[in-house]
């Protein structure tokens, strides 16, 4: 596979925007989708997104479009859009899009109504399309501003992925290349969840040392459900893993943190992620179908089943804080 020179980016979010400039970093032409007319005319005209990157100056090479058709000529295509909304989006885009060029997978999530991951969702709808995925502890402003940021970029086939980091790479963005789709995303999916729980912790003001600690048990719940799907145990201790998970969980410029925040200080309400009116967490989406799966694969994942609960509104977080405190003591493991 030669190197790519010219990216498609479909979505006008931040992280979309942000992989669009680091596509322009590394040599390629950047062209970026966006359903927002008048957010496009402002990356083109102003070149500021000002929805989701405020008070950011874009590259002018980088141009925006309304139209998936203007994206058919790219060599690769990054796919930023929600995963609750892939499936929607990606209907339209097949038409233009040919099954054997790479189709590159940014979301972070599981589908509410399939339980199936973004790579799934995809060949649910094309079962022969040319998939990576692209994730790791990255946030967008950090990208646009041109600091070092280091992600996970994995494919079927290593060579595959090794050619796609070459197509991203530059001095300050590096992907490094892997072949376990199924753990990058998970990785991916649950950290969130962690995120949010530590969020709650961090609202209640429980202390550093609670949080430290629900880190590192989701962290071992995010590898037991990996390996039960199929993903190797490896993959999570590396950048999409156990990097995502620490960035994400200790940080206020994370909106999963931020949400749990907001819940645990009795701020904000479990509706307004759900009905969008906070910052998008895909946690909030991610905890209930993912607790679903563990439980038919007989799992058990005290955070993830306690994060499900205190969103469905089965309990509330005083109650879940002491019954996770009050569960049978027993050895450590992974």
């Amino acid at each position: 596979m030669s190197i790519a020179k010219k990216i498609g980016v479909v979505g006008g979010g931040a992280w979309g925007t942000a992989l669009g400039v680091a596509a322009l970093n590394a040599g390629a032409e950047a062209t970026l989708w966006a359903r927002d007319a008048d957010l496009v005319d402002s990356i083109n005209t102003d070149h500021e997104n000002p929805i989701y990157l405020p008070n950011v100056k874009l590259p002018e090479a980088l141009r925006a479009s309304t139209t998936l058709e203007d994206l058919a000529d790219c060599d690769a295509l990054l796919m930023v859009i929600p995963t609750q909304q892939m499936r929607l989006v990606f209907t339209t885009l097949m038409k233009y899009w040919p099954a054997e060029r790479p189709l590159i997978l940014c979301a972070k999530g599981i589908e509410q109504a399939s339980g199936l991951l973004p790579a799934g969702i995809i060949r649910d709808l094309r079962v022969d399309q040319t998939l990576a995925v692209l994730s790791g502890p990255s946030f967008a402003v950090d990208v646009v501003a041109g600091k070092p940021t280091a992600v996970t970029l994995a494919a079927d086939q290593i060579e595959r992925s090794e050619a796609l980091c070459r197509m991203l790479a530059s001095p300050l963005f590096r992907p490094y290349a892997a072949d376990d789709l199924t753990g990058v995303e998970i990785g991916g999916a649950l950290k969130n969840v962690t995120a949010v729980c530590c969020g709650i912790a961090a609202g209640c003001q429980l202390g550093a040392s609670a949080g430290a600690a629900l880190m590192a048990r989701g962290f071992s719940e995010m590898v037991r459900y990996g390996v039960a799907h199929g993903a190797q145990a490896q993959t999570f201790m590396g950048l999409s893993g156990f990097g995502d998970l620490v960035l994400t969980c200790s940080s206020t410029q994370s909106r999963n943190f931020s949400f749990g925040f907001g819940l645990g200080a009795g701020t904000v309400d479990i509706s307004d992620a759900l009905e969008g009116r906070v910052p998008l967490a895909e946690g909030a989406f991610t905890a209930g179908v993912a607790a679903h799966t563990a439980r038919t694969k007989n799992l058990d994942l005290p955070i993830l089943q306690t994060v499900s609960e205190i969103l469905d509104g089965t309990i509330s977080v005083d109650a879940a804080i002491h019954r996770l405190l009050d569960r049978p003591l027993k050895a450590e493991k992974l």
